[in-house]
């Protein structure tokens, strides 16, 4: 990768949800929204007119200096991460910030619980967890850098308008 880190593999599930959940509005070439699995925050992504260079507001890619769920879900749906739409589907729907917090922003028991709790057909958790592997491999190869930091993360109940 370039210089942007790369996530805790727990994040590509996040945004997995968020693009099933449809949270992910492209703004306009250069921008878009990704709203919270809580629905009490609003992130904003934005990058290079090449894509090579992305940036977002959420805490993680902030604070961190890792790739956030975010930017995931947002270079999914400008189609440079090619994802499995029944995988997000699986996914739909998880409040992920009760799951980590109820874990303890431990993001591997999160994970694990969640798909401990997956009624699905035969065989879809290790789909779901391949596909992970898959988009992870994805990530690693594009390389990306980090724009600079533009806008700090939202607090409580804010939409992040403000830079």
């Amino acid at each position: 990768m370039g210089d942007c880190k790369v996530p805790p593999k727990a994040k590509i599930y996040e945004a997995l949800t968020a693009v099933a959940d449809g949270r992910v509005k492209l703004k306009d070439g250069q921008t878009a929204e990704v709203l919270s699995s809580d629905g009490g925050k609003t992130y904003i992504v934005e990058w290079s007119a090449d894509l090579g260079q992305i940036t977002s507001n959420d805490n993680a890619s902030y604070w961190q200096g890792y790739i956030g769920y975010p930017i995931i879900a947002v270079l999914m749906v400008l189609g440079k991460l090619d994802f499995d739409g029944r995988v997000a589907q699986a996914l739909s729907g998880i409040a992920w910030k009760q799951m980590n917090r109820r874990f303890r922003n431990d993001y591997d028991k999160a994970v694990e619980s969640v798909l401990l709790n997956l009624v699905v057909e035969p065989g879809l958790r290790q789909r779901v967890a391949s596909e992970v592997d898959r988009i992870f491999n994805q990530l690693e190869m594009l390389g990306l850098e980090s724009l600079p930091r533009r806008r700090r993360p939202p607090k409580g109940q804010s939409q992040a308008k403000t830079v």
